[in-house]
């Protein structure tokens, strides 16, 4: 067995680092600051832990953007880290890791999602297990195909030294994933999703784990900066706050990282910062045929291979 050369302590060091870059990063292109809300679990409570959220809202480019950083530590794995590993039911973990949700202003700018996750567990009488997760997609709101290729082509780049096959599987696994089930309908151009990975070893799956956070601002920084100035009026302005309902049902109804948060007793603002600050729902609405917001759904909110 190979000895890994990082530690979780080290993990979490790099995690820290990437929530600073991101942030710095996003504060800087909409000219307003991050507020920093460092946190801890009181002594006593079952999940013990500590965190940094941080959270940008009322700027002019982004309406509400989050980036949390946790790390926590439970006496029992809640259900929905165990669904694919039943024989850890039960065991005691550790969990860390950098979610982030973006909600522009501008409805021709998308919505982003990006997260990357390390969770350990030790069964009785066996050693620590280790895997990793992660992935990040994008909701657009009006589709630009020039956008979803570069999103896209960015994923498959930053994968390609971990194998060839990581790219195609980890696209596919982002199509099912981000699937509103009730709705039959893609939650947007998707991007790329894995879970419970660890097939590469400890260092490994760190390796593609951290590719992954590495490329997130090269993938996302381009398209905003592309769209940010587009005119729009109340007419673009309502069918986002309307496709932003799909946004809220996903996390709430099929997300697991919400699941597991919630379940495992974690901090709850932190787990719902990707909530948009506004939103609406309308009784069976449907776009005008040949219009734009129409050409999101035949065009855009559909499986295909964008690179």
């Amino acid at each position: 067995m190979t000895v890994p050369t990082q530690t979780p302590a080290d993990v979490r060091l790099w995690l820290l680092g990437l929530q600073q870059r991101i942030t710095g990063a996003i504060a800087q292109a909409d000219g307003t600051p991050f507020l920093s809300d460092a946190w801890a679990k009181p002594p006593g409570e079952p999940l013990q832990g500590d965190g940094v959220t941080m959270i940008l809202e009322g700027g002019p480019l982004f309406e509400r953007a989050g980036c949390g950083f946790s790390h926590v530590r439970g006496p029992r794995l809640p259900p929905s880290a165990t669904q694919h590993r039943p024989e850890l039911a039960g065991a005691p973990f550790e969990a860390m890791g950098v979610s982030l949700v973006f909600h522009p202003r501008n409805p021709y700018v998308p919505t982003v999602h990006m997260n990357v996750r390390m969770i350990a567990a030790t069964a009785p009488g066996q050693p620590p297990v280790c895997w990793f997760g992660g992935g990040m997609d994008l909701t657009p709101y009006y589709g630009f195909e020039e956008d979803a290729v570069h999103f896209h082509a960015t994923c498959r780049d930053a994968l390609a030294p971990f194998g060839a096959d990581k790219y195609p599987r980890f696209k596919t696994w982002c199509d099912e994933y981000f699937f509103l089930k009730h709705r039959n309908e893609q939650r947007g151009v998707g991007g790329v999703f894995f879970d419970d990975f660890s097939e590469l070893g400890f260092d490994g799956s760190l390796g593609l784990m951290q590719a992954v956070g590495n490329a997130f601002l090269s993938a996302y920084l381009p398209i905003v900066q592309r769209r940010q100035a587009t005119p729009y009026g109340e007419r673009e302005r309502a069918f986002q706050l309307y496709r932003r309902g799909r946004y809220v049902e996903f996390n709430l109804v099929w997300d697991r990282g919400t699941h597991f948060g919630l379940q495992s007793g974690g901090r709850t603002e932190s787990i719902l910062l990707s909530m948009p600050p506004l939103v609406s729902w309308a009784y069976q609405q449907q776009p005008e045929p040949g219009s734009p917001e129409a050409a999101l759904y035949s065009q855009f909110l559909v499986r295909k291979d964008w690179v």
